[in-house]
């Protein structure tokens, strides 16, 4: 039997990529051979390349030295080159371009959900380390083997037959995060977890608890800024993943409708993550709310606009009731995050608050008195406590209707002056 022949993406590279990313290889690679090393373009810009997908996010391998490499580039490209000598690796970034060198290692994980500990290694030492089929392939960029393509675990048969395979049976142990990576892949690629693969995330599902709270809201941030979040939340939670960051958490028919929705209401681009996460908490009571942000140690701001929806959802029985009066309406709501209004809007299914949420935004928030601090003192009302009041007071007569001109607000002011 003759030996398979070999596969080279050249041309995959010059058709799909841009003419400035195919520039840097090329030189790169020139680099590479100069200074007698091998370098290769790895991870998920090959496998999108198999695709036909494109992509700009070039990560590179080098068997040899990634920091005296990328140094050589950077003076090819006129690039500012950042390095990390602990760890190996460049970063090059030129125009809005960037490019990350590694030096090829191999792995091994003390305990699971430990992180590795790594030393040099070879190209094929350095693509065993990953976590699929579909991302442990890599393209040379030496130009004697330029466009090469390296595939010693079957990615591009995987590609073909649509599948996201993990490369050995301890892979979640060993990190756990590769869970939630993979139902990425599955969703975003429209592929399967190959049934193996299957079987080993749910066998490892309490492997998730070895995994820190901070790399767990890592991989919930990814997923949310996914295309179609709700695909990737909504197997999650078919398999028991989701759960593993609170047991109070749903993703259903429900959320994919909100999350729909949330784009629909967005004038251009996708939705903030923190929106969807609003709606992916929006059905959690504050304690269970508090006890997933202490976990997953959340930002300050993605922790308030969850804290804001929670808030703003207790006074739907005021915001749903008719008849309220604008300065009823504003009390209600002052205060909140944006992104706290729109998740209530959506998910409320209340049509009554949703129209009370948009006449605070684009009417009742903007609406101020006339008269300032200083004309209030001008009049002879003494600085102190008093002026505040009587600021709010003007502002609270504007929006309920009492007051609409300059000489309304003076004439207020004279009757409640002392």
């Amino acid at each position: 039997m003759n030996a398979p022949s070999a596969v080279n993406l050249a041309g995959n590279i010059e058709e799909q990529l841009p003419l400035d990313i195919i520039d840097f290889i090329r030189k790169a690679g020139d680099a590479a051979e100069k200074q007698q090393q091998r370098l290769y373009l790895v991870g998920g810009l090959v496998r999108d390349l198999l695709l036909e997908r494109g992509g700009t996010d070039i990560d590179m391998v080098v068997e040899g030295d990634a920091i005296r490499m990328a140094q050589e580039v950077a003076g090819l490209v006129q690039a500012k080159v950042t390095v990390h000598p602990r760890f190996g690796t460049a970063t090059l970034k030129w125009g809005k371009r960037s490019a990350d060198l590694i030096t090829a290692r191999a792995e091994t994980y003390a305990r699971p959900g430990a992180l590795p500990k790594v030393k040099p290694g070879t190209i094929r030492d350095d693509l065993a380390r990953r976590d699929f089929t579909i991302n442990a392939m890599a393209v040379e960029l030496n130009p004697r083997r330029y466009g090469e393509l390296i595939d010693p675990s079957g990615g591009r048969r995987d590609l073909d037959k649509k599948l996201v395979r993990v490369l050995y049976a301890k892979s979640f142990t060993d990190d756990a995060t590769r869970i939630w990576r993979a139902l990425r892949y599955e969703q975003r690629l429209d592929f399967k977890v190959e049934t193996e693969t299957l079987k080993l995330i749910k066998r490892d599902l309490s492997m998730l608890a070895t995994i820190s709270g901070d790399r767990l809201r890592h991989e919930l941030e990814l997923a949310l800024k996914e295309e179609l979040p709700e695909k990737v939340l909504c197997r999650a939670a078919a398999l028991g993943v989701l759960q593993q960051l609170h047991p109070a958490l749903v993703a259903d028919d429900w959320l994919a409708g909100v999350f729909a929705a949330a784009r629909d209401s967005c004038e251009t681009g996708l939705p903030h993550p923190h929106l969807y996460l609003a709606l992916l908490c929006y059905r959690l009571t504050l304690p269970e709310l508090e006890k997933l942000i202490a976990f997953l140690r959340l930002p300050k701001a993605a922790a308030l606009v969850l804290r804001d929806t929670l808030a703003v959802k207790a006074k739907l029985p005021d915001l749903e009731m008719p008849g309220q009066a604008p300065g009823v309406i504003d009390n209600l709501l002052q205060g909140y995050c944006p992104a706290a209004y729109t998740a209530v809007s959506l998910a409320s299914g209340s049509a009554a608050a949703a129209e009370n949420i948009e006449l605070y935004l684009n009417v009742l928030r903007h609406i101020n008195p006339v008269l300032t601090g200083e004309d209030l003192k001008k009049m002879g009302v003494p600085a102190g406590p008093q002026i505040k009041m009587l600021l709010q007071r003007l502002r609270q007569a504007r929006l309920d209707g009492f007051i609409d001109s300059q000489k309304g607000e003076e004439e207020m002011v004279r009757r409640f002056k002392p």
